[in-house]
């Protein structure tokens, strides 16, 4: 897709209305939250806060800024439908002058939003009646499949990791293993009020955290930039952040206390999340949430598997896309379109390899029997935006392929 072939016609572009960027920004959580609220309800990781330095520094910014505090859940993975529950029906009744501050990972951010989101939109009745059939009520394409008409608390988010982008999403990704789904919560006023995005804040992360929140991110801004539905904004930020991040996961890797690429792959991560918002994203998302389901891959690990699979598969009907992918990594190109998007397909199978991510998904615990509902159930809204339309059948041989 060329920038003359992209229909400018209408579009929507939502970000957070404040982001503060940079190394130490998360002292001034306390002075953000006052903005919106003299009251903060924390919601954080069950390891995160405390690994990353964050807890005394939160705590000391947010006395500081004279705004009360007080923990209403933690994240310890992936957010259920359980999970929601419980915050919900741990939540203190007043919600008068509240602001919902998220530190962790993007599922600590995700279920913050929920959370906000929940607060604000549930009747008295549901909240004092089934709160497990209130929530599914609200995920796409399940129960009654209500809107999120009433603004949400807002939400001041700061990511511990670098890869889900979840502080510049409108979307909380919720899942029921019990019943084996996970869906979506979406609406535009659900991306948080403000980000701050701190690169200290991912220095506990481990080395597999590292990679598979890294390679998440860089999986966002390929699939974004080459989806369908793709918008000029969100490609012209791609062209910026993609290179950066290209050149910095490898340099984190060998160094992880180097703060510089550590900071290039917090802002592309940030990037990431801006561009699936307001574009969408293909193949690798909408298979990692299934694979997700059946064998309980972590989300980044699963499209870091997923990412060179997808990028094969999409190459005839992307390859300008990639072309200009490739040319934003390196000026020097001169190839053509063709030989520049081989280029840039090897390039990300060469960096997922030297990362140690796995090319075989058999090695995530999918058996040969599994695949056909496997491809059955990858047809969420990021199947929509692939470039390549892929039925059932056709992703069930690739993914055989690539067992």
């Amino acid at each position: 897709m060329t920038p003359a072939a992209i229909d400018l016609g209408n579009y929507d572009f939502a970000v957070p209305p404040l982001v503060r960027f940079g190394q130490g920004r998360i002292s001034e959580v306390g002075e953000v939250a006052a903005l919106y609220g003299r009251a903060a309800w924390l919601v954080t990781g069950g390891r995160s806060f405390a690994a990353s330095g964050a807890e005394e520094v939160v705590a000391e910014s947010l006395r500081r800024a004279e705004v009360s505090s007080r923990q209403v859940a933690i994240a310890r993975g992936e957010p259920t439908v359980d999970d929601v529950v419980a915050a919900l029906t741990a939540l203190p009744k007043e919600r008068q002058g509240v602001v919902v501050v998220a530190i962790g990972g993007g599922a600590t951010i995700d279920l913050a939003k929920a959370v906000a989101a929940l607060a604000t939109n549930l009747s008295a009745e549901e909240l004092c009646g089934d709160l497990d059939a209130a929530v599914v009520d609200r995920l796409e394409g399940l129960g009654r499949s209500l809107p999120i008409t009433q603004w949400p608390l807002p939400v001041v988010a700061a990511p511990t990791t670098a890869g889900t982008g979840a502080e510049a999403t409108r979307n909380a990704v919720i899942s029921c293993p019990r019943r084996r789904f996970k869906k979506s919560m979406r609406s535009p006023m659900m991306v948080p009020r403000a980000a701050i995005i701190d690169p200290e804040l991912t220095r506990s992360c481990s080395r597999e955290t590292t990679v598979a929140s890294g390679l998440d991110a860089i999986t966002q801004l390929i699939e974004s930039f080459i989806c369908r539905f793709a918008k000029p904004l969100p490609r012209a930020l791609v062209l910026d952040s993609l290179p950066r991040a290209v050149a910095a996961l490898p340099r984190v890797l060998a160094d992880p206390l180097d703060e510089g690429p550590r900071a290039a792959l917090s802002h592309a991560a940030f990037v990431s999340g801006i561009a699936l918002a307001n574009s969408g994203l293909g193949m690798a998302h909408g298979v990692a949430a299934a694979l997700g389901i059946e064998c309980g891959t972590p989300h980044g690990l699963a499209c870091a598997v997923l990412l060179p699979v997808a990028l094969r598969v999409n190459l005839a009907d992307a390859f300008r896309d990639y072309a200009a992918l490739e040319r934003a990594i390196d000026p020097s190109s001169t190839r053509s379109d063709r030989y520049s998007a081989e280029a840039f397909v090897a390039r990300i199978e060469q960096l997922c390899g030297e990362a140690g991510v796995t090319q075989r998904l058999s090695a995530l615990g999918l058996a040969a029997d599994r695949i056909t509902w496997l491809a059955e159930n990858s047809r969420g809204a990021s199947m929509r935006g692939n470039p390549r339309e892929l039925d059932a059948e056709t992703l069930r041989e690739i993914l055989t392929a690539a067992l």
